[in-house]
């Protein structure tokens, strides 16, 4: 039996390094709002009226589901929660 290796699990999920790097990203940023909706310490119903989303869109968030929200949407919810991002690119080496 061969067992293949990946760097990530979203590089053994997705089906081209394309999509496992819009995973990889979106995950970075769930986690991110994630951490700082947590440390806000205020209801659903208020968290979600500061990031502009309904109640049930940011249980969505904190609860992890990845697949509901795209890259667009995940990048509009990280300025509203305050957030700059920056983009940082790394070249692939050659297997």
């Amino acid at each position: 039996m061969n067992q293949e290796m990946f760097d990530s699990v979203f590089d053994a999920l997705a089906d081209t390094p394309a999509e496992a790097a819009n995973m990889t990203a979106r995950a970075d940023l769930l986690l991110a709002i994630r951490e700082r909706v947590r440390a806000w310490s205020l209801t659903q119903e208020e968290a979600a009226a500061r990031l502009g989303l309904t109640r049930p869109r940011l249980n969505d968030l904190m609860r992890g589901k990845l697949e509901k929200f795209s890259l667009d949407a995940l990048v509009n919810i990280a300025a509203a929660a305050g957030f700059k991002l920056h983009i940082e690119l790394e070249e692939v080496k050659a297997a």
